[in-house]
């Protein structure tokens, strides 16, 4: 089955636009500052931390990008932070450069019986790297039975744009998001990379027999089977709806045109081909902010915030966000909430901007309370404390 000739005649020929744009207005937003919540310090004196996730007996689960995956009993009533456990047996071929390292952590829907874990990363070395995908079981703080279950092919020589964010679906498969690797934007229309790719395998990382382009081509050549979606930029942000079962992901614009987006099976949302961002140089990347037979966002930043981490709230702590999209920024510092109707962006708050915290990734805690991981907090900051310089994990309360 073959696809039709516009992402050929668009994108394969390699011509792009580069006519100027005027730049747009911030908008207005409704602010809440961090004295309306409660903000409570779970851990500290993290190191370039990116993701995080919540055991069942209370403890995190966090990854530092340089290759460092670390266990973290919650914080005791008497307010002493308890010693970090280094987690062994990592893989060997992390590549820590650049934008990559050690990325995302998610539990294994079963995990309370399997105790496995998934984990992506960075592979290769600078001249060729992608993003990998493994399991296995934690033991104590040991990884057992680790297996890289996907690489993504093929890989590049730019240490940018990995992706590597993980969500399992209500069927039991899984997606693993894919950046376009910065300087191979085009590839995001070609089928036969996985670069600029949302990819879906089962939890093994086996292919699903109704993944949407299997045995489709454009111009006879054949797309990867594990391609679920495809046009994307920088994938930060992915999560599933606990409620509706629908897939959210965001990613990075270049100047503006992050975007955020409700993912179907064998969409094409249009990068670089549509797009409301900028080149750095400031010139137009496109001349269309929509096309014909691609997805608009349902949310776009322009200036850009840089998202990181994303949650669909779905919780008693916070009943007016149900259904709502909580957005890390790091460009913005501060956390976004998108006001989501019926699949529909009717709104937007920024929470928490007095932080001046690059927020790297955003999760709901099994209680509905928010977890939100910093980088780190503005040195300049009157009131800096002495770890301020350390990426913290923070929970977010009402008041």
């Amino acid at each position: 089955m073959r696809k039709s000739n516009w992402i050929s005649a668009l994108v394969l020929s390699g011509v792009l636009l580069t006519a100027c744009q005027e730049p747009q207005p911030a908008p207005d937003f409704t602010q809440r500052l961090s004295t309306e919540f409660t903000i409570t310090k779970m851990a500290k004196n993290l190191i370039a931390p990116w993701s995080v996730a919540e055991l069942p007996n209370g403890d995190y689960l966090i990854t530092e990008k340089a290759g460092k995956l670390i266990q973290v009993p919650p914080r005791g009533v008497d307010g002493v932070f308890p010693e970090r456990i280094n987690i062994k047996g990592l893989p060997g071929d992390i590549f820590s450069g650049g934008q990559g390292g050690l990325l995302d952590v998610v539990l294994a829907p079963d995990y309370g019986v399997t105790n496995e874990i998934y984990l992506s990363y960075s592979y290769g070395t600078a001249d060729s790297n992608g993003t990998a995908l493994m399991r296995a079981t934690l033991n104590g703080d040991t990884l057992e039975k680790l297996t890289i279950i996907f690489r993504a092919s093929p890989p590049k020589a730019a240490a940018s744009h990995f992706g590597g964010k993980i969500a399992f679906l209500p069927d039991g498969t899984l997606v693993l998001t894919l950046g376009d690797g910065f300087a191979y934007r085009e590839d995001a229309q070609k089928p036969d990379t996985h670069l600029g790719k949302l990819v879906r395998l089962t939890h093994d990382g086996g292919l699903p027999t109704d993944n949407p382009f299997i045995g489709q081509d454009i111009d006879g050549r054949a797309f990867k089977p594990q391609i679920y979606s495809m046009g994307h930029r920088n994938v930060q942000g992915l999560a599933v709806d606990s409620e509706t079962g629908e897939l959210w992901e965001h990613e990075h614009g270049p100047r503006g045109g992050d975007e955020l987006n409700l993912i179907t099976a064998g969409a094409n949302y249009g990068w670089p081909i549509a797009t409301t961002g900028r080149d750095y140089q400031g010139a137009r990347i496109s001349p269309f902010e929509s096309y014909k037979g691609m997805v608009d966002p349902i949310h776009d930043w322009v200036p850009s915030i840089a998202p990181s981490g994303l949650v669909i709230y779905r919780g008693e702590m916070f009943p007016d966000w149900n259904g709502d999209a909580l957005v890390g920024g790091l460009a913005s510092r501060d956390l976004r909430r998108v006001d989501l109707e019926k699949g529909v962006s009717v709104g937007e708050d920024i929470l928490l901007s007095d932080l001046t915290a690059r927020i790297r990734d955003v999760r709901l805690a099994r209680d509905g309370a928010i977890l939100i991981l910093v980088e780190n907090y503005d040195q300049a900051r009157k009131d800096a404390t002495t770890d301020i310089s350390r990426g913290q994990l923070l929970k977010l309360t009402p008041k």
